[in-house]
């Protein structure tokens, strides 16, 4: 970052809980406990705002339908596609014991395809209780070719109809007989799924939603008695389409939710997939998700030593929607059923879920005695499955790139200034609403401080720390020449600093302050960066800000990257994106450098490199004043980073870039300059002066 700064400048013509009540402290706190404590404060707010919901319900049925529409949002499933022909095939029918299982095929989206098992009894009179059983992760491989994992979870299917149901076991999209993904964030690096709205669970949701319209044109069904149940993955799925549809009389989710809590202080996230989560941009607790079945008949069944939903989290889970139903009058509709083990699909777990279903499908009554609870697995593999082969059309692979709507990669400029006008207003009430809700509702005091100050070799450096929100603090450090008061210099350039931007910075000017630096292995000094420094600041009035954000520099959290693929999934989960707060740490840095007496008077630039200069850009957006930005191989969609919740489905980095053009320079090193067409093709339409936009090849 230094050395491209310097190059850039001689290029130039010669013009634990305790988070919310411990007192401020002077310096940053190491990393991982800076996060540690900030999830929790983050965390703790989050279940507040829940817990407020779900306790008024004067106005239920108005309050109920608009958390419907958020969760639908919070899935992809905004606007909820089209109906298509399910195009429904049945390409195998076996019986034995009683039992008929059908193999189906759907498209719930062209190209979409689920395959799934309708279980029926082989003599029946009239429409029956019908059961959707969703499947959780029971890989089923056999040389190399996937069974489905309906295979797994026959026994359920078959217990239905061997007690008066009919029942359809269908398919997830990781391990089914054509096998997506659930791991995009989790292990795939696919971190744009944030940025496109998508989560895998919408994908869940809406196959359940469809699989839905597939039973109702069965006449073996009764349409009137829906019930839905699955287990793991399987009890995440029976909560979305429990939520969203009403078709659903009666959900037993098994082993498919817990709390905030427990996925981001607990640390559970890191044993699941993103099909257990919707992209978090409201910001609920799962309560609030359990709450939009009320008050229909909805029973929690979980065991006490599940690792990864642990009983804490389940009952938390299970008393806060017990109100809602309470506040409803039907509290004697939701229970909780728990049994000893680990997370497993154990016999005597079942069975409360089919004396549930029992009751409320059937009129059963509380202390009726109950059917034989064996579940046998009565088929063989070869039996249960669906596909000769892998349809041509099949989306199922690719279906992330697909589900979700997206900006189109292709724009054309604004016809007219009054139209670009409405573009930006749309553009930047969506970022606020959409992709930036994470950020504090209100301006918390910076508590800035100066904490170290010297003079060397003409140079004047000095250390400040500042509050970037409650829990996170910040430094920053000021490069300027000796002798020169701030409010005379001619500008500062801040630079927002990544990891490799922080460690040329060490290397050189850094190095020459070592005691600016309390803590900090320092490397040894880059005698030739420093000269460079010092050159510029004989030459110009300038001061040079460096900015590392949070998990940069001092605040550097843990190097081991799996735990950084969790630490960046519990940011999501949270409504927030680890790129989005960064942009609010730039945003309090350059507002703390304001603070400072005289800093008012200089011009002010930005600078940083790769997914970091997308930060500063969008920092710029929000924040008045700042005259150039120079951005270093800035990337030209965030398909490639930085990541914000939705974004794409609104905007792209041209987008905003244009946006900023209007009233700050921009300086864009890249070697890819057709990237930035339709950048470039906005300057021209609305003739901006020829410094307003300048891209050029990178520097050495």
């Amino acid at each position: 970052m230094i050395r491209i700064l310097l190059v850039l400048f001689f290029s130039l013509p010669a013009c634990g809980f305790a988070a919310g009540f411990r007192d401020i402290p002077t310096e940053p706190l190491p990393g991982d406990a800076m996060l540690e404590e900030y999830f929790e404060r983050e965390t703790r707010r989050v279940t507040q705002r829940t817990a407020a919901i779900v306790s008024d319900v004067e106005d239920w049925p108005r309050l109920k339908a608009d958390l419907r529409r958020q969760l639908f949002e919070m899935l992809g499933l905004q606007p909820l596609p089209a109906r298509s022909d399910l195009k429904a095939k049945i390409t195998g029918t076996t019986e034995r014991d009683g039992v008929i299982v059908e193999n189906i095929l759907f498209q719930s989206r062209p190209g979409l395809y689920v395959t799934g098992n309708f279980y029926r009894p082989a003599e029946q009179d009239g429409p029956l209780p019908t059961i959707l059983y969703v499947c959780g992760h029971g890989k089923v491989s056999i040389d190399g070719v996937s069974y489905g994992n309906k295979v797994h979870y026959q026994h359920h299917g078959a217990w239905f109809a061997k007690n008066g149901y009919t029942c359809l076991t269908i398919d997830t999209l990781q391990l089914g007989e054509i096998e997506g993904h659930h791991h995009g964030t989790h292990r795939l690096g696919r971190w744009w799924w944030n940025a496109r709205s998508y989560t895998p669970a919408g994908v869940e949701a809406w196959n359940c939603i469809r699989a839905l319209d597939y039973l109702e044109t069965r006449e073996e069904v009764d349409v009137d008695r829906f019930g839905v149940t699955g287990r793991s993955g399987g009890g995440a799925y029976t909560f979305w389409i429990s939520a969203l549809d009403e078709r659903i009389k009666v959900s037993a989710p098994v082993a498919g939710i817990t709390s905030m809590q427990n996925h981001i202080v607990d640390g559970c996230i890191e044993g699941h997939c993103d099909c257990m989560f919707m992209v978090n941009t409201y910001r609920w607790d799962f309560p609030l998700l359990a709450s939009l079945i009320a008050p229909r008949p909805f029973l929690i069944l979980n065991t006490d030593k599940d690792r990864i939903f642990p009983l804490d989290g389940v009952v938390d889970v299970y008393q806060k929607t017990r109100q809602i139903y309470a506040a409803l009058g039907a509290e004697d509709n939701i229970g909780l059923a728990m049994y000893e083990g680990p997370h497993k699909d154990t016999q005597p777990l079942r069975v409360p879920a089919f004396h549930w279903f029992e009751r409320h499908l059937k009129g059963a009554s509380i202390d009726s005695e109950m059917p034989n609870t064996t579940a046998p697995k009565l088929f063989e593999p070869d039996e249960l499955k669906v596909l000769k082969e892998i349809p041509e059309n099949e989306r199922n692979t690719f279906i992330d790139d697909y589900f979700t709507r997206r900006v189109p990669r292709s724009v054309k400029p604004a016809e007219s200034a009054s139209d670009f006008a409405a573009e930006r207003a749309l553009i930047m009430n969506r970022l606020r609403s959409r992709s930036f809700r994470g950020w504090p509702t209100s301006s918390e005091d910076l508590n800035l401080s100066e904490e170290f100050r010297d003079e060397k070799d003409g140079i004047a450096f000095s250390r400040w720390n500042f509050d970037s929100q409650g829990s996170v603090r910040l430094p920053f450090y000021l490069a300027s020449p000796a002798g020169t008061p701030i409010e005379d210099l001619d500008l500062v350039v801040v630079n927002a600093l990544d990891e490799e931007g922080w460690s040329d910075f060490l290397n050189g000017v850094g190095a020459a302050f070592p005691e600016a630096f309390p803590g900090i292995e320092m490397p040894e000094l880059d005698e030739d960066a420093f000269a460079s420094e010092q050159k510029m600041h004989q030459s110009q009035k300038w001061g040079m800000l460096y900015l590392p954000v949070r998990g940069v520099g001092p605040t550097a959290w843990t190097s081991d990257e799996k735990e950084r693929i969790h630490i960046r999934r519990r940011f999501a989960l949270l409504g927030q994106t680890l790129d989005a707060m960064r942009v609010w740490d730039i945003r309090r840095g350059i507002q703390a450098l304001r603070e400072i007496e005289g800093a008012d008077q200089p011009r002010l630039w930005l600078q940083a490199s790769d997914v970091m200069a997308g930060n500063a850009l969008y920092a710029s957006l929000f924040e008045p004043d700042i005259h150039r930005l120079d951005l270093h191989n800035p990337p030209a969609s965030h398909r490639d980073g930085p990541v914000y919740l939705n974004v794409l489905r609104f905007t792209d980095i041209p987008q905003i870039a244009a946006i900023v053009g209007e009233k700050s320079q921009l300086r864009l090193y890249t070697g890819k300059a057709k990237d930035w067409n339709y950048l470039s093709a906005h300057a021209k339409k609305f003739e901006w002066p020829e410094k307003q936009l300048q891209i050029r090849e990178p520097s050495e």
